[in-house]
């Protein structure tokens, strides 16, 4: 518990600027229209790949006792792992909407 409470202290700045992000990011994908929503899926399938690659580097660089670390590693693995499927579930349902029907 005593190592969450000094990360924080520590990078209390970035953690600000993550919640900012996050907000700023909500407002920018919720005002896109919905043409352009499959070429920014593959953007955001591409960059999920990134986030995943950067947080097993991060775990493997990890001290073994820094749970921290490893914990929020993880995390980033797995929620990248859920956005790329889920982008690519999406953008191939979009993508069989443009396809002709069989007769």
């Amino acid at each position: 518990m005593q190592q969450i409470i000094e990360f924080l202290k520590e990078n209390l700045q970035l953690i600000y600027i993550l919640i900012l992000a996050v907000f700023i990011g909500v407002e920018v994908i919720k005002n896109i229209p919905a043409v352009l929503h499959t070429p920014l899926m593959s953007g955001a399938n591409a960059l999920s790949g990134v986030v995943i690659v950067g947080a097993i580097l991060v775990m493997l660089n990890a001290d073994p006792n820094n749970y921290v670390a490893l914990s929020l590693g993880f995390l980033a693995v797995v929620l990248g792992i859920i956005n790329v499927v889920g982008g690519f579930a999406v953008t191939d349902r979009m993508l069989q909407m443009f396809k002709k029907k069989k007769k």
